[in-house]
């Protein structure tokens, strides 16, 4: 049985303390165009999904793994060659947690400290 959708999504909005950063670096991950850049809101878009970055005052990244807080959210991402594509995300301003709990993909966190995962897709 389909489901007749109530909504589409328009995009995905991310808080973070340096939107421009943040675009800046997914715009070098993903390859995406940065659509809109300004001090409190930036965006990149494949032309189909668009991620949006929000500047929140105060923002404090969650800590990776944190046991003890909820889950907020994290993008896992495609990769062809995982170890290459951890180099070219750690040269863009990734970070590489010390914890990481699988083989076939890494945890990497984004310049706002936002955990994102790589995955070689099989």
């Amino acid at each position: 049985m389909t489901a007749t959708p109530t909504a589409t999504l328009a995009m995905v909005s991310l808080d973070c303390a340096d939107p421009a950063r943040q675009a800046a670096f997914y715009h070098e991950v993903l390859g995406w165009e940065i659509t809109h850049s300004q001090d409190e809101y930036a965006m990149v878009s494949d032309g189909t999904t668009s991620i949006g970055f929000g500047r929140v005052e105060g923002y404090r990244p969650p800590a990776w793994p944190d046991t003890g807080a909820a889950k907020r959210y994290h993008l896992d991402l495609y990769v062809d060659d995982l170890d290459e594509a951890e180099r070219r995300c750690v040269a863009a301003g990734a970070g590489r947690p010390d914890f990481q709990p699988g083989e076939t993909w890494r945890v990497l966190t984004d310049p706002a400290g936002q955990p994102f995962c790589i995955c070689v897709k099989s």
